[in-house]
């Protein structure tokens, strides 16, 4: 099943109504989009590219324009708000961006329209393929009876299908191997209960859901073999993702267990590091209330100071090797990356 697609407008996942419900969310206009991005109804970096380059299009759909220069200064201003939703992931922009880039190229409004559209299905479609070409260089790296901690959500509801860190499960089960999956619950959102287990047990792939905290004792019993994490952004000392997977690393060294990172190259922002990308810090409400759709029920008082750092940053030295759709890469990162880069 598609995440995201283009049906007069631009057609997602509505992921803050999983797993209770699954409901296809309609944008019509930008601001329905950079609403659904903003609040989480879609989510994922691979996912937000594509969702930047439909916003794009949706953008060149919005009025009745008497120009191409009238529409592309509309389009410029769209792109703007687009790219103020989400600071951290690193593909958003680059969705944007490159629907802008043939944008300009248009020599009408229908031709511009017609431009913008082909150019985002072939970023979709483009993902599909990343995608399946990530699993399959990953699966190598899990053996038959393997159990794999995740975090947060990497599969097809972070990305247009199939999945980055769970597309490599998806990949590793479908080449016949036994893989059980334990999947961190990931607070504040539940991403990983709510969309990880929802999509492994549609599978039928074994999964287990943990409380986040419960990931040392997971790794001191023996119960897991490997970790395998997606990326918001990687920069050349570290990675930038959910937050909750620095402290996996961290235990993962200290248990002697291979800790992967699987994403797509245009995840990479070789150019920066850690202390050039700002942490997206997200609503107190999110720590307050049990979850969205019943903010009634708090679980902590109403005037409590909360402090909601959407991802944290994981140095490279952490990272076992990093799986992307050009191949498996590991250290010395300052070397073998920008190979897979050029």
């Amino acid at each position: 099943m598609r995440t995201i697609f283009w049906e007069d407008g631009v057609k997602l996942i509505d992921q803050t109504r999983l797993p209770d419900e699954l409901t296809i969310l309609h944008c019509r206009n930008v601001e329905e989009l950079t609403d659904a991005i903003k609040r989480l109804a879609i989510r994922g970096a691979p996912a937000l590219e594509a969702a930047g380059a439909y916003g794009i299009t949706l953008a060149a759909h919005e009025k009745n324009f008497g120009s191409v220069e009238e529409a592309m200064e509309h389009i410029k201003r769209r792109a703007e708000l687009l790219a103020s939703t989400r600071p951290t992931a690193v593909n958003l922009f680059r969705g944007i961006n490159r629907v802008l880039n043939v944008a300009i190229k248009a020599g009408s409004v229908k031709e511009l329209r017609e431009l913008t559209l082909k150019e985002a299905e072939a970023i979709a479609e483009e993902d599909i393929q990343r995608n399946k070409l990530i699993g399959s260089f990953g699966a190598k790296l899990l053996e038959d009876g393997d159990s794999i901690l995740t975090i947060c959500n990497t599969g097809s509801l972070a990305t247009v299908e199939w999945g980055t860190a769970l597309g490599v499960i998806r990949s590793a089960v479908q080449e016949g191997k036994n893989i059980r999956v334990f999947a961190c619950e990931t607070r504040p959102l539940n991403q990983g209960s709510r969309l990880t287990v929802w999509e492994l047990m549609n599978d039928g792939i074994d999964v287990t859901l943990i409380a986040d905290s419960m990931a040392g004792i997971v790794m001191q019993k023996g119960m897991v073999d490997k970790v395998i994490a997606g990326a918001d952004r990687i920069v050349r000392d570290g990675v930038f993702n959910k937050i909750g997977t620095y402290t996996l690393a961290v235990l993962a060294k200290e248990h002697g267990l291979p800790f992967f990172i699987a994403a797509p190259v245009t995840t990479f922002d070789w150019e920066k590091s850690g202390k050039d990308v700002t942490i997206e810090e997200r609503s107190r409400e999110e720590l307050l209330y049990c979850h969205v759709k019943c903010r009634q029920s708090l679980i902590a008082p109403e005037n409590t100071k909360v402090f909601n750092p959407a991802f944290d940053f994981t140095p490279l030295e952490y990272v076992t090797a990093l799986i992307t759709e050009r191949g498996v890469v590991f250290p010395p990162y300052s070397e073998n990356v920008p190979k897979i880069l050029k």
